[in-house]
């Protein structure tokens, strides 16, 4: 769902005063309600034993998702109440992700986000690389000779940063590229071209969640001892799945 006129945009000549809603400023020796995720503030859930309800929030834009088709609509009235709103129907598209549900999961991938990032870029067309990143390459803080500019660097960072929501594949590469956004060098910056030369050959892939997998946690890691040569720190990998489906 989306709220229409979410922002208004004009010039004020007077003093504003505003108060944080009820929820957000707990009365001494009184607890915030359960219902938000702890792990993000803008999902909000309830649950009970026939149904349960996801609502997840960001700015104007409404996602939500359930398994009783009354909760919905009831829901949906409830917000076309008190806001001006257009329902979108299925979710197809949200904050740059593409959502394909079909009998079996959910397939979710960014290759419009992907593509626009290989155009901005200038390698639409350049030849595929079969990693994103060389192993033999140690990069170091010394490492090359420093930009005239760090901004185009921390750009193309930041917008990686954000593809690796579906791009687990790339999370190492661009995880050891963010640490030299401070003062990056011409030799980082070639490096994170090549993550996007390596995001060429399958724009999009992404992540699939399967409908009949079973219920069950499965979590790895790994840690490769005082591998940071500019700060002997270990660096230690993670992921968890649900089933078959990487949640982590």
């Amino acid at each position: 769902m989306d709220v229409s006129n979410a922002f208004l945009h004009s010039e004020l000549d007077e003093e504003i005063y505003m108060s944080l809603p009820q929820g957000y400023t707990p009365a001494p020796g009184v607890t915030l309600p359960p219902n938000p995720s702890e792990s993000d503030t803008s999902l909000f859930i309830k649950s009970s034993p026939t149904s349960f309800i996801a609502v997840l929030v960001y700015v104007d834009d409404i996602a939500i998702a359930s398994n009783n088709d009354g909760d919905l609509k009831a829901l949906k009235s409830l917000l076309s109440g008190a806001f001006r709103i257009k329902d979108l129907g299925p979710m197809r598209f949200f904050l740059g992700l593409e959502i394909a549900p079909s009998s079996s999961g959910i397939s979710i991938s960014q290759r419009k986000y992907t593509l626009d990032l290989l155009q901005d870029n200038g390698l639409l067309a350049c030849k595929p690389a079969c990693v994103p990143m060389d192993p033999y390459v140690q990069l170091t803080t010394e490492t090359g000779v420093a930009l005239s500019s760090p901004r185009p660097y921390r750009k193309l960072i930041g917008r990686l940063l954000y593809l690796k929501i579906t791009r687990p594949d790339i999370t190492f590469a661009v995880h050891k590229l963010s640490q030299y956004l401070q003062a990056p060098t011409d030799a980082h910056m070639q490096v994170a071209l090549r993550v996007l030369k390596y995001l060429k050959a399958n724009p999009g892939q992404g992540l699939f969640y399967s409908s009949t997998s079973k219920l069950c946690l499965n979590a790895f890691a790994d840690a490769d001892w005082a591998t940071c040569r500019d700060s002997r720190i270990s660096v230690t990998g993670f992921c968890v799945y649900l089933g078959t489906s990487l949640i982590c």
